[in-house]
């Protein structure tokens, strides 16, 4: 899953990315309009999560930008604007979801899974490929009836594989999907992440691997 957070207040957009990458997202970070607007040209997010007032492009105008967009993401606007002529507002201007200053992080995590779920052509909540059944709201995953105990990147490597089974993902396009833009592409991090995931997935081995291509579960 994908998110980029719009905060023009670097200490709570901080916040906030880590609390959402520690639940498996990958994240980025923009601290004003103008830069966001680049980084949705560039990245397909899942969910935008959107402060109001921000400098060089007003909340409420990158807002409908996206909402024109034929692919959008999902948006939750995260505000201190709060009365309920606010709320309105920011609804009618496209946001699809809208929660004011100071908040309850679990609520956040909460609400930004609900709009991905939401999002149109979303896949269903349990993935299921392989033997393998991943539900990513109790995050969960069983093979073959035995539960395995992942670590965050380690489910979310797999989530990833499973959303593209049967088809490809090459390390590069794990690396943006899992991690965030801040990731080193010449680390071998997918690398080491995937042979700790193939070794509790345990046997017979379900994560094939073409050299020059990418791995795929079997």
């Amino acid at each position: 899953m994908r998110i980029l957070v719009v905060e023009d207040a670097r200490p709570l957009a901080e916040v906030v990315a880590e609390g959402l990458r520690d639940q498996g997202m990958a994240v980025d970070v923009s601290h004003d309009g103008l830069s966001a607007a680049a980084k949705l040209d560039l990245t397909a997010y899942d969910v935008v999560v959107l402060d109001r007032d921000l400098p060089g492009l007003h909340g409420d105008t990158l807002c409908q930008m996206i909402t024109e967009r034929p692919d959008r993401p999902m948006v939750l606007m995260l505000t201190a604007a709060a009365t309920p002529g606010d709320r309105v507002t920011g609804l009618t201007l496209g946001a699809d979801d809208y929660l004011t200053k100071p908040f309850h992080f679990p609520e956040l995590i909460l609400r930004v899974q609900a709009l991905a779920r939401r999002k149109p052509h979303a896949r269903p909540r349990t993935l299921r490929a392989a033997g393998i059944e991943l539900d990513p709201i109790r995050r969960t995953v069983v093979r073959d009836g035995r539960q395995l105990d992942l670590s965050v990147k380690e489910f979310a490597l797999l989530r990833a594989l499973m959303r593209a089974s049967p088809g490809f993902l090459s390390a590069e396009a794990l690396l943006e999907q899992v991690w965030d833009e801040n990731a080193d592409p010449f680390t071998n991090t997918v690398t080491v992440t995937m042979g700790r995931l193939r070794r509790k997935l345990g046997e017979p081995p379900v994560i094939m691997t073409k050299p020059g291509v990418g791995y795929r579960l079997a």
